[in-house]
């Protein structure tokens, strides 16, 4: 069964490229502009709908995996910040304090019309940041603007004191859960 990335993320990328895995991307287009207060049902509604995005510029039988992720901290979404200005406030907001990663994560199985849905929590607890650091940081991360709220590898770590949860899932794709999905879908990886 051919695998088929729904994303333009770099770092998803270099994820899947990690489990030797022959896999094409389809960047979907879908326009993500939803209205959800519910941080579960938000990256969840979101990677549901690029996934059909991309199911419908396919013609194949495959399996899309179509992910979104986002930095959640008491009650406030945090995403790819539009401006560094912006970069730096968040980073201001999450010192010093946990927040959570959350990615939501469909995976479409074209050949049986079927799907997973789920999401993922991670807590990440970061220092008590300097503003000196924080420019610092701001002015050396790589691809900032393409990640929301931050990215955990890098530079970024040097800020984090500990993690509870999924690694991979700060980063945007849960693997494990994607692992588990894809057996629930009827596939192994010799499938793959």
């Amino acid at each position: 069964m051919d695998i088929i990335l729904a994303s333009g993320s770099i770092t998803r990328r270099k994820i899947m490229d990690s489990l030797k895995l022959k896999y094409e991307v389809v960047v979907s287009d879908y326009d993500e502009n939803i209205q959800n207060d519910n941080p579960l049902e938000y990256v969840e509604e979101l990677s549901y709908n690029k996934a059909i995005n991309v199911k419908n510029k396919i013609n194949k039988e495959a399996l899309i995996i179509a992910a979104d992720s986002i930095i959640y901290k008491d009650g406030k979404k945090y995403e790819k910040p539009k401006t560094i200005e912006e970069a730096i406030d968040n980073m201001k907001e999450l010192r010093n304090d946990v927040n959570q990663g959350i990615t939501g994560v469909t995976i479409f199985d074209t050949k049986n019309n079927v799907y997973k849905t789920f999401s993922c929590v991670t807590n990440v607890y970061l220092k008590d940041i300097s503003d000196e650091d924080i420019l610092w940081y701001v002015n050396h991360e790589e691809d900032l603007l393409k990640k929301a709220g931050y990215s955990l590898e890098g530079i970024m770590s040097l800020f984090v004191d500990k993690i509870d949860g999924d690694y991979y899932n700060v980063l945007g794709l849960p693997l494990g859960k994607i692992y588990t999905a894809i057996n629930e879908l009827g596939y192994s990886l010799k499938d793959l």
